[in-house]
């Protein structure tokens, strides 16, 4: 089996490459939980799986993408990103967030971005 630090370099260059529900489908289990900053989770594979589609779906273009650092600490990874979005509605905007991702069995149980 891969190590975290090799899934997650997968997810982030799969993200990169534009291939995210594809690493989505692969990488994440089906009772995944995820969460933005501290709001309520969102947990269930179904469900956020259409929240990722919803948020690709809302994007024009990407200008700019980035994994500015990334790390391991046991079944822990994180990754620092930063984005440079026009979405639909015209407005553009740089998103920097962190990803903080824990693995069970090869599969990320629980994701949490803090922006």
């Amino acid at each position: 089996m891969p190590t975290i630090a090799e899934l997650n370099q997968k997810l982030d260059d799969a993200v990169l490459a534009g291939k995210a529900l594809e690493a989505f489908d692969e990488l994440y289990d089906e009772n995944v939980v995820m969460q933005e900053n501290s709001d309520e989770p969102f947990v269930g594979k179904a469900l956020n799986r259409q929240r990722e589609i919803d948020f690709f779906s809302s994007v024009a273009e990407i200008h700019s993408a980035a994994v500015l650092s990334s790390a391991v600490n046991g079944d822990v990874s994180f990754a620092e990103w930063t984005m440079d979005l026009t979405f639909k509605n015209g407005y553009r905007a740089t998103l920097n967030q962190v990803a903080v991702r824990r693995w069970k069995d090869g599969k990320i149980i629980h994701e949490r971005f803090y922006y």
